[in-house]
């Protein structure tokens, strides 16, 4: 197993996975922020979802090439355990932002009242 290649390959997952928030749960923020109109907003979310899955599965592809490579001598001081940790950390965080979507009340702004409107009891 050469640790290196599986060490790069695993941040490149995790780098992926980090896009996959960032655009699942910020797209609408990182649009406001920069003042898209709402196509810009989707064509952010959809390139954001492909070159996550670019880089996730090329990840996964170097992960797998590492695990069935034969080990190299300069491969012996290459710690694996904390890519792991982080990948395992960042798909927490991803899980907990999901379930606390569900439970988050839709943002409707409320209009104001134009002149010479009343409310009605």
């Amino acid at each position: 197993m050469r640790k290196r290649t599986v060490r790069n390959g695993m941040r490149l997952v995790l780098g992926a996975l980090i896009v996959i928030i960032i655009v699942s749960f910020y797209h609408a923020d990182i649009a406001d922020f920069l003042s898209w109109t709402d196509d810009s907003e989707m064509r952010l979310y959809r390139l954001g979802i492909f070159w996550a899955a670019a880089l996730g599965g090329y990840g996964v592809v170097l992960t797998a090439f590492g695990l069935v490579l034969p080990k190299k001598l300069g491969d012996t001081g290459v710690r694996i355990l904390p890519a792991i940790l982080m990948i395992i950390g960042v798909v927490s965080l991803f899980l907990y932002l999901l379930a606390a979507s569900f439970d988050a009340p839709l943002n409707s702004p409320r209009e104001r009242l134009r002149p010479g409107e009343t409310i009605t009891i």
